[in-house]
C-alpha cells in the first residue's frame, strides 16, 4: 500500500466519523427542541413541592423517582401544551436557578420567582400569572399570632428566603432583630417550630399553605403592611434573554383567565402533600 492511498484512506474514514458526529449532534438537538425543561425548587408549596406519585397531576422529576406537584407546575403544562413540547421538570435549588438557565440547563424558570429589576439585568420574563401580597407566618398561640401591624412586630426575629424580596422588606419592620437568609421555606418552618426565629416573611399563597400543613403555623395579614412595589409581589416566567418563544409563552397565560388562575391556586393548596 503506498502512502498516499494509505493517507488518503485514513483522510476518509475520519471524515465518515465526522459526519456521523454531526449527524448525532444535530439529532440531539432535534429531540432537545421537542421538550421544554422547566427549573423550579419541588419545595415551596403551594406553587411547587415533591411528592412520591403522580397523583393530581404531578409530573416526574428529571433523574429522580419522585414526582412535582403545585401551581407552578400547573402554568408548566399549559406552556408546554401551547409551545407543543414535553414538559421536563428539573429540580434546582432557588439559588441555582438562574445559572441553570444562562447554562442551558434548564429552558425555563416556573417557580414562584419575582420579576424584579435586579432579575431583569441577568434574564428576560414573562407577563405576570400571579400577584400576591407579603404576609408573616409565625406560631400559633405566640406573642406575635394577634399582631396588626409591622411595628408589632418590634424586635421580633424574622428571616425570610435566600436572595428574595421577601428578606429585603424586612428592614421596614421597626428595630427588628433581622435573622440571616435561609435557604428554603421547610427550613423556616422547622426554625419557627424550635423557636430560632419568631417568624418568617412568605406570600400569602405560602403562608396558607404553611398553616394549612401544620396547625403550629399562624400568618398575619398586616393592616398597615409593607411598601412593595409590583414586581416584588409578582410572579413570571423567567426565560434566556432573547427567548423567541416568549409570545407565545404569554399568548398561554393570556388563555388563563383570572379566575381560574385563583382556582388552580385553591386546588394547589388543597393538594399539597401535608408534610409541606
Amino acid at each position: 500500500m503506498s502512502k498516499k492511498y494509505g493517507l488518503f484512506m485514513l483522510m476518509l474514514l475520519l471524515s465518515v466519523v465526522l459526519v456521523a458526529c454531526g449527524s448525532d449532534e444535530e439529532s440531539s438537538s432535534s429531540s432537545d427542541d421537542n421538550v421544554l425543561k422547566v427549573g423550579l425548587e419541588a419545595g415551596y408549596a403551594p406553587f411547587n413541592w415533591t411528592q412520591s406519585d403522580d397523583s393530581n397531576g404531578a409530573v416526574a422529576i428529571e433523574g429522580s423517582k419522585e414526582f412535582a406537584g403545585g401551581y407552578d407546575v400547573e402554568i408548566a403544562k399549559k406552556v408546554a401544551d401551547k409551545l407543543g413540547k414535553e414538559l421536563v421538570i428539573v429540580k434546582t435549588e432557588w439559588d441555582g436557578l438562574v445559572p441553570a438557565l444562562q447554562s442551558n440547563v434548564i429552558d425555563v424558570i416556573i417557580a414562584g420567582m419575582s420579576p424584579t429589576e435586579e432579575r431583569k439585568e441577568a434574564i428576560d420574563f414573562s407577563d405576570t400569572y400571579y400577584v400576591s401580597d407579603f404576609v408573616i407566618v409565625t406560631k400559633a398561640g405566640s406573642e406575635y399570632a394577634n399582631a396588626k401591624t409591622l411595628a408589632d412586630f418590634e424586635g421580633a426575629k424574622i428571616t425570610a428566603q435566600l436572595n428574595t424580596s421577601n428578606y429585603d422588606v424586612i428592614d421596614q419592620i421597626p428595630n427588628v432583630d433581622k435573622q440571616t437568609a435561609m435557604d428554603n421555606f421547610p427550613a423556616m418552618r422547622v426554625a419557627i417550630e424550635s423557636g430560632v426565629i419568631d417568624g418568617y416573611v412568605a406570600e400569602r399563597p405560602e403562608a396558607i399553605s404553611a398553616a394549612a400543613a401544620n396547625e403550629n403555623f399562624a400568618y398575619v395579614e398586616l393592616e398597615d403592611g409593607f411598601d412593595v412595589e409590583e414586581s416584588q409581589i409578582s410572579v413570571a416566567i423567567g426565560v434566556r434573554k432573547g427567548d423567541e418563544n416568549l409570545a407565545a409563552m404569554n399568548e398561554a397565560l393570556a388563555e388563563i383567565s383570572e379566575e381560574d388562575r385563583q382556582t388552580l391556586m385553591e386546588q394547589a393548596i388543597a393538594n399539597q402533600p401535608a408534610a409541606q
